[in-house]
């Protein structure tokens, strides 16, 4: 605009010609003839008009130039970076295909990808090429103010990650706080109570805090019944996690899930983020070790509505008005499980083992969602990861050694062979191949002792037998027991006696004639 004021005003005040105006502002002659001629034809127009029309012509003849862009070429959306935007959006289509709509690559996934791929893009021309491959639309969302240390918002979302057993739905619990956006989620296998109660266990250890309100949309694990048009009754599950941790709950209204759209965004944003690039993992731990680096990660970004502070440290300005945390919920289910003929109790279809001396006798179990533990009375017996599938087994050699030593040769051929200790698994079969017996006593050792299992490695490393039958339970307790390791003071205290010691024999050694051999032999001895 100022460009083109300069140029009316050395054309008609000034009375320059178009190619001293082109040389003293250093525009192209074509474009201060195309700016003139503009000005000329629409004066001439408003010359000739009055009224309403006159008033057009005026806007039109002081407004700001404008340039049809609409065939200029694209300099950088290449046809490489087309092909790789059609490509991820494939990717999306077979994801929807696959049940997994929520672990789509959004614009921003695609564009952070591209970057990292090198290929130097804008973001805008990345969500214009993808509204137009896809004639999408963005949602919108309600901005809402919170205070410090008021409200945490939780919600459940799904997961569908590739395991060993190959495609499995998982439970994403999501916990976003109001004021800082801090960011926590955890992955189970079923959306049941003691879930949704094992979830708040490991958000307040983890945050070192309660918040005073949790608010919750009418899930069947938090909501018991509706009482009336809008009243709830909350789950026993819940009323026990608020008395004991002394936070207040509000529920959303039904079909309102924007009144908590904090950890509705969350949800998808924590799922994108974390299994949109990767969702293949060997176990349920592993997942949820990788879901926690994410979230990690992700509170970690600068926040620019927060002053780019992130999410970590307004978790910090927040812990003065957070309540303090206590020990650890118990959320176990107490149950009461005869052990069968194999020595295993049943839940859920799935058999855990137990030691072989409760063959017939009943034995306390406590069920959690990610393990099981057996016990007589007070005293632990039996830890288990819980079994996710149908009809599994869990069981463990080191139950079994009583029986194993009455039916050694049962020991080759059973399930607890298959899921012990690969390091275990792969001394036997070079050492102990038909000494089952001796193996067995190994593992009695193994069990009984508070020797590491790497340290039992190294000792048979450092036996190098020549034969397998070489490596014993006798050489290698004593290499595990023994105490090679003494304190350096104490080396440097026995180095200065030895010292002394030597000095004083070879003053007496002088007084005895021709004692050179006794005293090579007296300092041997020493």
């Amino acid at each position: 605009m100022k460009v083109k004021q300069e140029i009316i005003l050395n054309y008609y005040r000034n009375g320059s010609s178009i190619r001293k105006i082109s040389r003293d502002l250093g525009i192209n002659r074509k474009t201060v003839s195309r700016y003139i001629n503009a000005y000329e034809s629409q004066r001439k127009k408003l010359e000739a008009t009055s009224g309403d029309t006159q008033v057009e012509l005026i806007d039109d003849l002081v407004k700001a130039p404008r340039y049809n862009s609409q065939n200029r070429g694209k300099r950088k959306l290449n046809y490489e970076i087309v092909s790789e935007v059609k490509q991820l959006l494939k990717q999306n289509k077979q994801k929807r295909q696959q049940g997994q709509r929520k672990q789509q690559l959004k614009k921003i996934d695609i564009h952070e990808l591209l970057k990292e791929q090198g290929y130097d893009i804008g973001y805008t021309s990345i969500c214009n090429l993808v509204s137009e491959l896809e004639q999408s639309h963005q949602e919108a969302f309600i901005r809402q103010s919170y205070t410090a240390g008021d409200i945490c918002e939780f919600d459940w979302g799904e997961v569908k990650i590739d395991t060993s057993r190959g495609i499995e739905k998982y439970q994403l619990a999501v916990f976003t706080s109001g004021y800082g956006n801090y960011r926590f989620a955890r992955l189970f296998k079923h959306q049941d109570t003691h879930s949704f109660q094992q979830a708040h266990v490991y958000f307040f250890a983890k945050i070192n805090g309660v918040y005073q309100t949790l608010v919750y949309d009418n899930m069947k694990v938090a909501v018991k019944k509706f009482v009336g048009p809008t009243e709830k009754e909350a789950t026993d599950g819940l009323l026990k996690l608020s008395m004991y941790y002394h936070f207040s709950y509000r529920f959303c209204n039904v079909r309102k899930g924007n009144e908590k759209g904090h950890v509705e965004r969350s949800v998808e944003y924590i799922r994108r983020k974390a299994f949109a690039r990767r969702d293949r993992f060997a176990s349920l731990y592993e997942a949820n070790e990788y879901l926690d680096s994410v979230c990690d990660s992700l509170n970690a970004k600068p926040q620019k509505e927060h002053s780019n502070k992130t999410a970590e440290m307004l978790l910090q300005e927040e812990q003065a008005y957070l309540y303090p945390v206590k020990p650890m919920f118990e959320c176990g289910e107490d149950h009461v499980f005869k052990a069968d003929k194999y020595s295993t109790i049943s839940y859920k279809t799935c058999r855990y083992s137990v030691p072989d001396m409760y063959v017939g006798k009943l034995v306390n179990c406590k069920v959690y969602p990610d393990r099981i533990v057996c016990s007589d009375g007070d005293e632990p017996i039996s830890f288990h990861a819980r079994l996710n599938g149908l009809h599994e087994w869990s069981v463990k050699i080191e139950h079994y050694t009583r029986t194993l030593k009455k039916k050694p040769g049962a020991l080759s051929g059973s399930l607890a062979l298959t899921q012990i200790d690969s390091r275990l698994d792969t001394i036997y079969k070079t050492y102990y191949q038909n000494r089952e017996k001796h193996f067995i006593e190994l593992i009695e050792y193994v069990r009984d002792s508070s020797i590491p299992l790497k340290k039992i490695e190294l000792a048979i490393k450092h036996l190098r037998p020549v034969k397998a039958t070489d490596v014993t339970l006798d050489k290698i307790k004593i290499l595990c027991e023994r105490q090679t390791e003494q304190p350096l003071m104490a080396r440097h205290d026995d180095d200065r006696i030895d010292k002394i010691c030597q000095d004083q024999l070879k003053i007496l050694t002088r007084l005895i004639p021709d004692n050179s051999n006794l005293s090579r032999e007296l300092v041997e001895v020493i």
